[in-house]
C-alpha cells in the first residue's frame, strides 16, 4: 500500500520491450536506500516489483495489462518518473489509500494559474469519473491529490508550487496522458451494496448487477443482511 506522497522523481534508463511486456530499468537515489529484490515501487502510481538492483538504479517487470492500462507505453529513456516505497507500517499517512492499481488514464485538458496554484483539468473514462467526488482523493501519477472540481465529463484538481515543483506535474502540458487510480472506498462500498459485474461504459451499474429488492432477497436466502433499505432507514 501507498500513501500517494512522492518521494523522489527517477528517470527511466532503459526499456527492454518484449512482444506485449517490457522490462524498467529506472534510475534513483531516495528509494533505493532501503530497497530490496521483491519491493513494491509505485512508479507513476503503478505499483511494480523490483526485481534487480545495482548502479543507482533498479528494474522491473512490466506486464501487458499493465501496459494497456497506464501511460507507461509512452515513456522512454530519460523520461522523469514519480516513485513511492510501499508504506512502512509506523510511517505517516500523509496523503490516502494508494493501492498502485491504475483504474485509467487521463488526459490534460486545460492547465491554468490562480495566483500561487496552478488548476488541472482532465478527461476520462466515465466509468473512472463515476468515482471521482469533488473534494475527495484522486491519485495521479502516484501523486495524492485533492478534487477540486467535477463535470460531466472533466475533472480538476489545484496543486500548490512545492507538489508541481517536486513531481512530475510541472512536465505535464495539454494532451499528455496521465495515470488515474480513483479513492479505493467508494469502489468497494458499491461492489457490497450491489454485488455482480463493474459498470458499464456509461457508469452505470450492469443490468441485474443489484437492487434494494434483489439485496432484499438476498438477505432473506441468508445474505449479510446489510441492503439498501436499512442504509437509507438510517440516514445514509
Amino acid at each position: 500500500m501507498f500513501t500517494g506522497i512522492v518521494e523522489e522523481m527517477g528517470t527511466i534508463r532503459q526499456i527492454q520491450r518484449g512482444r506485449a511486456s517490457a522490462v524498467l530499468t529506472i534510475g534513483a537515489h531516495k528509494v533505493l536506500e532501503d530497497a530490496h529484490i521483491g519491493d513494491s515501487i509505485a512508479v507513476n502510481g503503478i505499483c511494480l516489483t523490483v526485481t534487480s538492483l545495482g548502479g543507482g538504479a533498479f528494474t522491473a517487470d512490466v506486464m501487458h495489462e499493465t501496459l494497456r492500462r497506464t501511460s507507461l507505453s509512452g515513456l522512454g529513456p530519460g523520461s522523469r518518473v514519480n516513485l513511492e516505497r510501499a508504506m512502512a507500517a509506523d510511517g505517516r499517512f500523509g496523503g490516502h489509500i494508494v493501492s498502485g492499481h491504475v483504474d485509467g488514464v487521463g488526459i490534460v485538458a486545460e492547465i491554468r494559474r490562480d495566483d500561487n496554484a496552478i488548476w488541472y483539468t482532465f478527461r476520462t473514462d466515465p466509468k473512472v469519473l463515476r468515482y471521482i467526488v469533488e473534494k475527495g482523493s484522486i491519485t495521479i501519477d502516484g501523486i495524492s491529490l485533492t478534487v477540486a472540481d467535477v463535470t460531466r465529463t472533466t475533472f480538476s484538481i489545484s496543486a500548490i508550487p512545492h507538489t508541481v515543483r517536486e513531481t512530475v506535474l510541472q512536465f505535464r502540458k495539454k494532451g499528455d496522458t496521465v495515470n488515474l487510480e480513483t479513492d479505493i472506498i467508494g469502489k468497494y462500498v458499491e461492489k457490497l451494496l450491489y454485488g455482480g459485474p463493474p459498470a458499464d461504459s456509461a457508469g452505470i451499474p450492469a443490468a441485474g448487477s443489484g437492487t434494494g429488492s434483489q439485496l432484499h432477497h438476498e438477505e432473506k436466502k441468508g445474505g449479510s443482511g446489510l441492503t439498501e433499505e436499512f442504509l437509507r432507514m438510517h440516514g445514509f
